[in-house]
């Protein structure tokens, strides 16, 4: 339950606290285009079973491996992307804290 409430509070709460600290005037937008970063959670759909609690995302799905990151990374550099950046390293920064509580 609290391994729950911390990852999906990774995944929603803090793009929230990021886009009102950072982006205030434009803090919806900037708010949606981080939380896009769950998307690479449809690589979840080459796996087999699709869903399994007791499985670490981390360097399993082909979104979420190392190499992957590393572009999430550069993705922070450029104004432009900074964003989707931002979203896609939250996003990894919350499957790895599940991966750390299993």
């Amino acid at each position: 339950m609290l391994q729950s409430l911390l990852h999906y509070g990774i995944h929603f709460g803090l793009p929230l606290f990021v886009a009102l600290l950072f982006f205030r005037d434009q803090w919806k937008t900037a708010y949606l285009i981080m939380l896009a970063g769950m998307l690479i959670d449809i690589d979840h759909l080459l796996a087999n079973p699709i869903f399994d609690a007791n499985r670490c995302s981390i360097n399993f799905h082909p979104l979420h491996t190392y190499y992957a990151m590393i572009i999430y990374v550069l993705l922070l550099f450029p104004k432009r992307t900074r964003l989707i950046g931002l979203g896609l390293s939250i996003h990894i920064l919350a499957d790895y804290v599940d991966c750390a509580l299993m």
